[in-house]
């Protein structure tokens, strides 16, 4: 289980390490800000085909075939890292990395908990969500301190997570499979996104934050490591880590912290955070104060790490078992979508009207998508004690 538990967090590394990494490249081959924001948006391509598609295999053909799979996959993605020479690169493995955490997520989360012993079955739960928001965050810094230490970060960073996930390989082929193989593995190919009417209320009522939290989450990883420079006038690879680690790494902690919470207060007080940390945030910017940036994604990531949580909680308990896997997909539909398309929109619209005013614009949008299911919560929550 820690051998799983490791090569999963590698996984989310590798893909946490771009966040600096991006504004490395950028620095490096002089290419367009809109081309940054889409190489960090691309990701968001790759998880959701994998997801969609082969999300649930793993449930019909057993984990370890997958799970090698998606490590083959994942290593060619390091692979194209290190061999990049241009934009066009690191956007192909972008993709394919996206396509590796896809198709891994599911399978090495239920594989975790199926390693584990029968008394500690929640720990490879939490396993599981703090090896991928944990993963960003560490990414994001590790490769912001490689960044600032050496000459040669990009060779660095991918040939030990390189060195880390063939090993992580070999532990997969020969651990035993925890699955029992079961008929439909090609029927679970074709992609289900469900709305079963029972969830719908709670759905609208969630969706809007979910989104909007997942903008933030975008903002941490796709825009705020470039301005440290270009907004900030600081020129260091640490902060840039810094900017794109605070936010994961906080939402890690407070969604285990809330994970008991009472669902519904947990999702309002998600909401009130996620609007208090885009203030935050849009404060800093308009201040020319990066401490004052930070702190607002560290509110931010307690928003994320609460809503998220509670949506889940919400949501998923109220489909039916067949149901299941179509509402999981949609929830993520909604998530890489407000992750990748508004920071690709944002990169555009930066060089007509400015940076600072995109940005701007751009975290305004959340907090309304917030104070709308603001609203939602407070009428459900009228609706239930009537």
């Amino acid at each position: 289980m820690a051998g799983a538990a490791i090569t999963f967090t590698a996984l989310y590394l590798a893909a946490g390490a771009l966040t600096p990494l991006l504004v490395f490249y950028k620095e490096q081959w002089d290419f367009a800000p809109s081309l940054l924001a889409l190489a960090f948006a691309v990701y968001a391509v790759g998880f959701l085909a994998a997801v969609l598609t082969v999300g649930s295999l793993s449930d019909h053909i057993g984990r370890r075939p997958v799970l090698i799979g998606a490590l083959v996959i994942q290593i060619a993605s390091n692979l194209t890292f290190l061999a990049a020479s241009g934009v066009g690169w690191v956007i192909a493995g972008r993709i394919i990395q996206g396509v590796a955490s896809g198709a891994a997520t599911a399978a090495f989360t239920a594989a975790l908990v199926e390693l584990a012993a029968p008394n500690r079955k929640r720990l490879g739960t939490i396993l599981g969500s703090v090896g991928l928001t944990g993963g960003l965050g560490f990414g994001s810094l590790l490769a912001g301190l490689a960044i600032q230490l050496t000459p040669a970060a990009n060779s660095v960073i991918f040939v030990v997570l390189t060195i880390v996930t063939i090993l992580g390989t070999v532990l997969v082929v020969l651990s035993p499979e925890t699955a029992t193989r079961v008929p439909g593995a090609l029927h679970s190919l074709v992609p289900r996104i469900a709305f079963p009417p029972a969830t719908r209320r709670e759905f609208a009522a969630a969706a809007p934050v979910v989104a909007a939290v997942w903008m933030l989450a975008g903002l941490s990883g796709g825009l705020a490591p470039s301005m440290v420079r270009s907004v900030f006038h600081l020129n260091s690879g640490l902060l840039n880590g810094v900017a794109g680690f605070v936010a994961p790494a906080t939402s890690a902690v407070v969604g285990l912290a809330f994970a008991r919470v009472d669902s519904r207060r947990a999702m309002t007080w998600g909401i009130y955070t996620s609007i208090a940390g885009a203030i935050g945030i849009i404060t800093g910017v308009l201040a020319g104060s990066l401490a004052v940036m930070i702190i607002g994604q560290a509110i931010a990531g307690i928003g994320f790490g609460a809503a998220f949580t509670a949506a889940l909680q919400l949501i998923f308990p109220l489909a039916a078992p067949h149901q299941r896997a179509g509402v999981v997909a949609a929830i993520y539909l909604v998530s890489y979508l407000a992750l990748g398309i508004p920071v690709v929109i944002a990169g555009q619209l930066s060089g007509p009207i400015g940076e600072v005013p995109a940005v701007t614009s751009y975290t305004a949008v959340t907090v309304v998508l917030a104070f709308v299911s603001l609203i939602a919560q407070l009428r459900l929550k009228r609706r239930t004690h009537a």
